[in-house]
């Protein structure tokens, strides 16, 4: 079990360039009701008909003016007052999404990163030993504090996150999880991953980092050593729901003092290295490899895990709990501009004689434990066989070729999704874009409400065949700016939802809840059958994530120079979802979107007198 000092929350560092800025940055907002509720109506006016809107107007007035709601907005606002108190979201948050959630996290709450190939590397050891070497001197960078902070612009994003990235991991208890981080110092190694066998790779030897030839090396020793040998899937019991998991995992440690030895080297380790036998070639085959894979070659509470496979493909797959994509995003694009463009620095070429082999780890698997594994890998093959997935590579255009049409990409984008989905169901239904509020303090994400008047509006133009292409693109320049203007709302921390949770979640045991909150227009209008986010690397070839409602799609994108690739994925049942055609659309949608700007523009040219 992991060391009681482990389980402190790490405090803020205020040393080196990394967290130069983190004591100035502000505390995130509580807005006014005077604020959020107009804003919660303005959002409800698409999604509502005309009597349900009246009805729900009514109540929010009514909750506005009350004084529950007004004593509501006091405790918030003590609370986010409090001496000591960074961020009076951040436990809330951390405990209802991620740590008291007790689904899987894989496929629910973890994302994957997938990578481009390596044309230097294209032998999985060789590819593995760079990467290893890339992501080490990230971490090098984290530890000292010499990485320069991220910016929004000029403006500092909070740093707090990165104290989660390296040698930390998230362990299951019931009620809810928590997540553990270990000593960097203390622990230069990583647990390698090969035939469901786990290894611990010292990284360091005679005070010395291994170079890339070394550590391939060594990997090389584990392939031969995993693949002569069998094992069971101990990793998979990782992949179950958290409150059987805790349980099981109770059961693994206590059936040998051994056990308990290796699950403190896995939490330990600076990060997972997956060597996995498989060699997927169409964009789904890797994009499933690197979500969810078989279940067996992983640990998936583990902050980072880095995904090789036999033909040289890789990806990543992060850990959802204590850090958003944004940190991660960085480190992986890091890693591959490092090692696609050879800058990565493989130390020297030679492989120093009486290297230490590999440590394999070997779990004593009693028949209680075995047999708990088998069960946990049965739930995990079914929710793995309920869900679909396309992944979309539109070649038609990217970022750059938005830019020129005049439009912001990321919104460009979330209206081709609006569209692709308004072809499919005739309507517009309640949508979240994640937005990052990281320039707060522990500041996490707020949820961009991407469907407004003007979504729906420019939905029905784009459907219209009387309309012209100017009319049409006017409705997709003012979607676009409302688009634009909501999600500045929400980085500014001046969104709805988290105002809303922190007022429901400041009542008191026994206290009744507000009729804001039993009002079906709360629930309904933050059912997302769409969630959506972007990251973006030229360097990714995609990213992705679940659905988060069993009628709705999860939408990751990345927008690329000349490019846009989507991951669409949803479940297969009773709702009928169809991946396939939402994808065709949304391509479909994209490309009139385009043909809709540039023969405005032309006939805006020809409209022009000649001089």
């Amino acid at each position: 079990m992991p060391s009681a000092t482990s389980q402190k929350k790490p405090s803020d560092r205020t040393s080196g360039k990394l967290f130069e800025f983190q004591a100035q940055l502000p505390r995130l907002p509580v807005p006014s009701l005077d604020e959020t509720l107009p804003k919660y109506l303005k959002t409800l006016e698409p999604l509502l008909s005309k009597e349900k809107l009246a009805k729900t107007k009514k109540t929010v007035e009514e909750f506005a003016q009350s004084a529950q709601g007004k004593e509501l907005q006091r405790r918030l606002e003590a609370r986010a007052s409090e001496p000591g108190r960074v961020n009076w979201l951040a436990e809330w948050w951390n405990d209802l999404s991620y740590m008291g959630y007790r689904d899987p996290v894989v496929p629910y709450v973890s994302y994957f990163y997938a990578y481009k190939d390596d044309k230097l590397r294209r032998e999985p050891t060789k590819r593995a030993a760079a990467i290893v070497r890339a992501a080490w001197e990230f971490r090098r960078q984290v530890a000292t504090g010499e990485l320069a902070p991220e910016m929004a612009r000029t403006t500092p994003l909070c740093s707090y996150s990165y104290s989660y990235m390296f040698n930390a991991t998230r362990i299951p208890v019931k009620p809810s999880d928590y997540e553990a981080t270990y000593d960097l110092a203390k622990n230069e190694r990583i647990i390698v991953v090969r035939n469901n066998q786990f290894f611990d790779l010292q990284l360091v030897h005679d005070g010395q980092l291994l170079s890339a030839a070394e550590i391939e090396s060594q990997l090389d020793r584990v392939v031969e050593v995993a693949d002569s040998d069998a094992a069971v899937p101990v990793g998979i019991l990782t992949s179950d729901n958290r409150d059987l998991w805790a349980d099981n995992y109770k059961l693994l440690s206590e059936a040998s003092p051994k056990n308990a030895e290796i699950l403190e080297k896995i939490q330990s380790s600076a990060f997972l290295l997956c060597l996995d036998s498989t060699r997927p070639v169409t964009r789904e085959e890797y994009h499933r490899t690197y979500w969810h894979g078989d279940g067996s070659n992983r640990w998936f509470d583990k902050s980072l895990q880095f995904i090789v496979c036999d033909n040289g493909k890789a990806g990543f797959l992060g850990e959802h709990s204590s850090m958003d994509g944004t940190p991660t995003c960085r480190l992986n694009d890091y890693i591959l501009d490092q090692t696609l463009n050879n800058k990565v620095d493989l130390g020297n070429g030679a492989v120093r004689a009486g290297l230490p082999a590999p440590e394999q780890l070997r779990f004593v698997t009693p028949p209680p434990v075995v047999r708990a594994i088998e069960e946990a890998g049965s739930r995990f093959k079914s929710v793995v066989d309920q869900h679909q997935l396309r992944v979309l590579q539109y070649e038609g255009f990217g970022k750059d070729e938005i830019k020129k049409l005049g439009f912001s990409p990321d919104g460009f984008v979330q209206m081709a999704i609006q569209l692709g989905y308004f072809k499919l169901y005739g309507q517009s239904r309640a949508t979240y874009e994640a937005a990052a509020t990281r320039k707060f303090a522990h500041g996490r994400t707020e949820t961009c409400r991407s469907v407004s008047n003007e979504s729906v509006e420019f939905c029905k133009s784009f459907e219209d065949p009387l309309l012209s292409a100017s009319e049409k693109v006017a409705a997709l320049q003012a979607a676009v700016k409302a688009h634009g203007s909501y999600a500045k709302a929400c980085s500014e921390g001046k969104g709805v939802d988290r105002h809303l949770l922190g007022l429901r979640l400041s009542l008191k045991p026994g206290e009744e809840k507000p009729a804001i909150f039993q009002d079906p227009a709360y629930a309904e209008s933050s059912h997302w059958y769409l969630s959506t986010s972007q990251l973006s690397s030229e360097h990714f070839e995609g990213w992705g994530f679940s659905e988060v409602v069993p009628d709705g799609y999860g939408v990751a994108y990345t927008i690329r120079k000349d490019s846009v690739i989507l991951h669409i994925a949803a479940m297969k049942n009773r709702f009928g979802l169809n991946s396939d055609h939402l994808a065709h659309l949304v391509k479909e949608a994209l490309g009139e979107m385009r043909l809709a700007v540039v023969a405005a523009k032309l006939s805006e040219t020809a409209a022009k007198p000649k001089l």
